[in-house]
């Protein structure tokens, strides 16, 4: 596993749980807005964090904690993913995985195979202004086909849209909560402060 990052201790990123979070190197996407860009762009990227000093760590916490979250990045581009999840299972933890749906094999076989108990998929945007998000071409149905999986998994899940008000309004995001048709659906703010920071740390590394 590429891991880019560890946070030991969260109240707000798993819904009801005690968490950590892992973020995971790399990602599909290039969006706008992105909070973490030192784990998207390569020309960004740190030296990864052992994983086995994550594992110790998790084994310590046993007891104390209560969930882990898997982020990134884009978590389901790791090749060891699953197995992964399965290590962090076998601690007695539950999982959340973040995505952003692109890899629905991915998530079809952490639902199968039991490794994650919570999922939470970004929707950027209505699918004719995705790529206006994301500054990439996507697949439509494979991000079709990661909604109906979750949305069939009986697994507590839950949709996101970060609003950026420079390209979306407001008949976007009732179009976007269309797509979803559930009340598992919700709006963050895009922070310009964030998009700042990113713009900035890109601008550095290109300089």
């Amino acid at each position: 596993m590429k891991i880019g990052g560890l946070i030991k201790f969260t109240l707000i990123d798993y819904p009801g749980r005690v968490a950590a979070v892992v973020f995971t190197q790399g990602c599909n996407f290039r969006c706008r807005y992105c909070h973490n860009p030192e784990l998207v762009y390569p020309h960004l990227l740190q030296e990864a964090m052992p994983e086995e000093e994550v594992m110790a760590f998790l084994r310590h916490r046993q007891g104390t904690l209560e969930g882990v979250v898997v982020t990134g990045g884009e978590p389901t581009l790791q090749p060891d993913l699953l197995r992964f999840l399965a290590d962090i299972k076998k601690l007695g933890y539950y999982v959340k995985l973040d995505t952003n749906g692109s890899k629905p094999d991915v998530v079809r076989a952490a639902i199968e195979q039991k490794l994650v108990d919570y999922i939470a998929m970004d929707l950027k945007a209505p699918f004719e202004k995705y790529s206006l998000i994301t500054g990439v071409e996507f697949e439509q149905h494979a991000l079709q086909e990661s909604m109906d999986l979750i949305r069939r998994s009986g697994l507590a899940y839950e949709f996101r849209t970060t609003y950026d008000k420079e390209i979306l309004n407001d008949a976007d995001i009732k179009a976007v909560s269309s797509l979803v048709q559930d009340q598992h659906y919700r709006v963050q703010e895009c922070l310009p402060v964030a998009k700042e920071k990113a713009a900035l740390k890109v601008m550095h590394a290109e300089l």
